[in-house]
């Protein structure tokens, strides 16, 4: 073997994969509405023109040296002011607040500053990339299985039966790759079971951390609401790892910045790791971002029109489905709750294409999908579960409102066509 065991063994991305093979099609000239990746495309869900210009002023202000290893304290205070004011947390701009390049490097670095080789760690399925960071950590991991009857949301009663010696609690909500959310009492009842098991924790035993990733928070529609654990429960404060940023709120992903706050004790950890792994946001970026934020009126305006934005697009899709689900087809969507994802269902196992071939499996069905269909999909196989489950995430932000709209009836014929 000439690379490492941990290199060797390592699952690539399946969404790329399949991002791949949709953008080799499309640039053959095929049509495809592709809603795969958890991007934008810039040319329908800009960022805000106020960040961009602020991003301007600060590469004309030359700040294009190294920023400081856990963030521009301008912006550390920004996110802080922020945060008191959206969600009346209190986190020290000095102590508790870093900065990174996104929230990969603060996921990563969580875990590494959390687990230890052979550590129990909790996450639901499906969920984003937390088995890889398990299997980079070289976690004892327990992967919840949870059912479309519940959102796809852990609950207390799920994860109960395995807090005992667990360090680490993944959640995430609104959820990638769901869009669905916690309810006020399904996350009330599951900080209360890590209060309870942290209070039975000896002296000296590592506690159970949550990791709450609210990447999403911002964006919500209709009457659900984001709840967070410290919220709901102030006492959990220092057993709590937030995972935050602009990248999804400001569809500005490729600006690179995203924010962890929690615990002084943990947080203090995480720099020195994001550090060695020079993982910061730029300087520039980061400058910009600690101004926009301060401006209320812009962020306002830009959340509003963009929530919209992002919301017909769901709902069109998510109509979509629930029409062709009337009309007979083994299809179905959860409501759209947050986040810029669909939760579909497209159930064709056992089905023979018009060349003979019988879809056995979700990557079976979803590249026929593609194929014939022109709508790509990421099956929840991608994110932990089996190939036998016939749920999908489409992601809406590098799909026009009629891309989508267009896709349908696309989808109707291609499902017509199996036998």
């Amino acid at each position: 073997m000439l690379v490492s065991n941990l290199a060797e063994n390592l699952i690539g991305s399946e969404i790329l994969k399949i991002a791949a093979q949709v953008n080799a099609m499309k640039a053959g000239g095929a049509q495809v509405s592709n809603l795969t990746v958890g991007d934008f495309d810039p040319s329908i869900f800009p960022i805000p023109e106020a960040l961009q210009e602020e991003i301007a002023i600060a590469y004309a202000a030359k700040h294009t040296n190294y920023p400081p290893a856990d963030g521009v304290m301008a912006l550390r205070q920004s996110v802080s002011a922020f945060l008191k004011e959206h969600l009346g947390l209190s986190y020290s701009a000095d102590k508790e607040i870093m900065i990174a390049g996104g929230s990969r490097p603060l996921i990563y670095s969580t875990y590494l500053a959390i687990v230890d080789p052979g550590d129990k760690i909790i996450f639901p399925t499906p969920s984003w990339n937390n088995n890889h960071y398990a299997y980079l950590t070289q976690a004892n991991a327990v992967m919840l299985e949870t059912k479309p009857e519940h959102n796809y949301m852990p609950s207390a009663a799920d994860i109960a039966p395995h807090v005992k010696g667990a360090v680490l609690l993944a959640l995430c909500s609104p959820l990638n790759p769901t869009g669905t959310m916690f309810s006020k009492q399904d996350l009330e009842e599951i900080c209360d079971l890590v209060i309870a098991e942290n209070k039975s924790r000896k002296e000296g035993e590592k506690p159970l951390y949550i990791m709450f990733d609210q990447m999403y928070w911002m964006l919500t529609f209709g009457d659900h609401k984001h709840y967070d654990p410290v919220s709901l429960r102030p006492e959990l404060k220092d057993y709590v790892i937030y995972i935050d940023g602009s990248s999804k709120a400001f569809a500005a992903t490729g600006v690179r910045v995203g924010w962890g706050f929690g615990p002084e004790s943990v947080i203090s950890k995480m720099k020195p790791i994001v550090g060695h792994m020079g993982a910061w946001a730029p300087k520039a970026e980061q400058v910009a971002t600690s101004v926009f934020l301060q401006q209320k009126e812009e962020v306002a305006t830009y959340m509003s029109n963009f929530k919209e934005k992002v919301q017909k697009s769901l709902s069109a899709l998510h109509t979509g489905f629930q029409h062709l689900k009337n009309e007979g087809f083994d299809v179905d969507s959860i409501e759209p709750m947050g986040a810029i994802y669909l939760t579909v269902k497209v159930n064709m196992k056992g089905k023979t294409t018009p060349e003979g071939k019988v879809l056995s499996t979700a990557s079976d069905v979803n590249f026929y999908l593609i194929k014939e269909a022109g709508m790509a999909f990421v099956p929840f196989s991608a994110f932990g579960t089996t190939e036998d489950e016939f749920w999908f995430r489409a992601s809406i932000g590098a799909a026009s409102l009629a891309d989508i709209e267009a896709g349908i009836p696309r989808l109707k014929a291609a499902l017509q066509k199996l036998s």
